[in-house]
């Protein structure tokens, strides 16, 4: 995939909460570990489009979530997927698992937290489904390109684990000419302030020497700006075109399509790196 690519033309922990005798649980499905049939209660609240995890954590330990009646106040209890399971007076349904991809426009961000944001990725893909989604990874405002969003949070981890190395490629454009002595830098790789880094691969994109082709599976903040600048170079444009065997084909800049049956069986096999 790279190899053709690069040679194609441009076009919060919680205390310890005390049991509250009158009508408490602190596992309601009588299992203290995880089978294949229970789910823990952070996760159930998380997939019913409620919150993300760790504020389901918040309204566990704040008492606010009752199964089969009872309150629950033990973060990490495990439940089954049968229990039912309330908050603020409405039974909670795990939501059907959404897989998007967004070609990403320049001048969005991926931060949802950021409240100085104008525009975010969920302003692209609000009519994509009624479920929650988020992004899986980041992009910094100004790049574009292959963007993951969905409520998989295990997938989601899974493809942002450095253990797994998924790959992602960019399409940098540069403010001056790279030589080949700094492309061969980027190969071998060198320190940067947060530890020692190297391209899986790296070329022009065909023979133009303000654009380079840099495939990397590092998910460091700003890395493929970063590696850039240490050389001396400026990024003016960038364009991730592949994310773990995602590609932007036929999804215009901005635009979004959901992912195939099998797309989503090969992502979640590790087949698609």
């Amino acid at each position: 995939m790279s190899e053709k690519y690069f040679n194609k033309k441009k076009k919060k922990s919680f205390p310890k909460q005390k049991e509250n005798p009158k009508n408490t649980t602190n596992n309601t499905s009588g299992e203290s570990t995880k089978t294949k049939d229970t789910i823990r209660l952070n996760k159930f609240i998380a997939n019913a489009g409620v919150c993300s995890r760790r504020e389901a954590d918040r309204l566990i330990a704040e008492g606010l979530i009752t199964v089969n009646g009872a309150v629950v106040t033990t973060v990490g209890t495990m439940v089954k997927k049968t229990d039912k399971v309330v908050y603020d007076g409405k039974d909670l349904v795990a939501e059907k698992m959404v897989y998007v991809l967004l070609n990403k426009p320049k001048n969005f961000v991926t931060t949802l937290s950021d409240p100085h944001a104008t525009h975010t990725v969920m302003d692209l893909v609000k009519h994509a489904c009624s479920e929650r989604i988020y992004p899986v990874g980041r992009l910094d405002k100004m790049t574009t390109g292959v963007l993951l969003l969905t409520n998989d949070g295990d997938l989601a981890k899974q493809l942002t684990h450095p253990s797994h190395e998924h790959r992602k490629i960019y399409h940098a454009f540069l403010d001056k000419p790279i030589t080949q002595e700094d492309l061969d830098k980027i190969a071998t790789g060198f320190e940067l302030e947060d530890g020692f880094i190297k391209s899986d691969k790296i070329s022009l994109v065909q023979g133009n020497n303000y654009e380079v082709g840099i495939e990397i599976h590092s998910g460091k903040n700003r890395i493929v700006r970063r590696i850039f600048a240490h050389l001396g170079y400026e990024v003016v444009k960038l364009d991730r075109v592949y994310f773990s065997g995602l590609t932007k084909k036929d999804v215009p800049r901005g635009k979004w399509r959901h992912l195939t049956a099998k797309e989503i069986m090969f992502l979640k096999a590790g087949i698609m790196k």
